[in-house]
């Protein structure tokens, strides 16, 4: 299991929570998603290390700005 935090712009509200964890849960081999709002990270529990470019796609596809790995 490989648990990877991601730092995200753009979300506001409990619509971009849901939008986010439907888009990025959807993606292979990804077995959770918590999005925080206050702090603007989104992690991503999958089987294996995430692709980041992927991640960084469905996150911009969805209205949001992937800004990097959050520390």
């Amino acid at each position: 299991m490989s648990t990877t935090t991601y730092a995200v712009s753009g979300m506001s509200c409990a619509h971009c929570k849901a939008t986010l964890t439907k888009a990025i849960g959807g993606l292979d081999g990804v077995t959770g998603v918590d999005v925080d709002i206050a702090s603007g990270h989104v992690t991503v529990i999958s089987a294996t290390e995430p692709d980041d470019a992927v991640i960084a796609d469905v996150v911009d596809d969805a209205g949001y700005e992937l800004t990097g790995r959050a520390a």
